[in-house]
């Protein structure tokens, strides 16, 4: 059994090294974001795209969740009356929560209630969540509720949009 020359070895050796880039690995099999965006023609995968937006505090991932007449109501227990806000009020309130935070965490838990108020084009969704909000100063703020979303699309192929969503967190 003849032994391999040195110069043999080496060049096997540089050519293994040269063949392994550590600064860009080898593509793994499947989608590398399949649990990050959600498939937003379903219902579970609009909730998902919202968890994900408010955790990644990204604005461009929200914005396309909501329809462009959005209202977000809420209660305002020390004047004991309703309020409302729309699209572009919305998109400010959450860009500023967004900015101001250093950590959200949102968790989805049970569906209340799935109502078709129009079969295949609007649904009202009851869903209970934990969420906690970190500001960048260091303060901690957690709620938890329900939120009451009426989800429309255009056609039983057209993604979910966020229509009407009334706040029912507790605090």
């Amino acid at each position: 059994m003849r032994k391999p020359s040195l110069f043999v070895v080496t060049v096997w050796a540089l050519s293994m090294i040269a063949a392994c880039n550590p600064f860009a690995p080898a593509l793994e099999e499947g989608d590398p974001f399949g649990g990050l965006i959600g498939d937003q023609t379903t219902i579970e995968g609009f909730f998902t795209n919202f968890k994900n937006a408010y955790e990644l505090r990204d604005l461009s991932l929200y914005e396309p969740l909501l329809d462009s007449s959005f209202t977000f109501l809420w209660r305002d227990y020390d004047a004991q009356v309703d309020r409302e806000w729309g699209f572009a009020q919305d998109l400010e309130t959450t860009r500023r929560l967004f900015q101001n935070s250093s950590l959200i965490r949102l968790q989805w838990n049970q569906i209340i209630t799935q109502d078709n108020l129009v079969p295949q084009f609007e649904v009202r969704v009851v869903r209970s969540f934990n969420l906690t909000v970190t500001l960048e100063q260091g303060d901690v703020f957690r709620t938890d509720g329900n939120v009451n979303f009426n989800l429309s699309r255009k056609d039983s192929t057209a993604v979910w949009r966020l229509k009407r969503w009334r706040d029912e967190s507790e605090l």
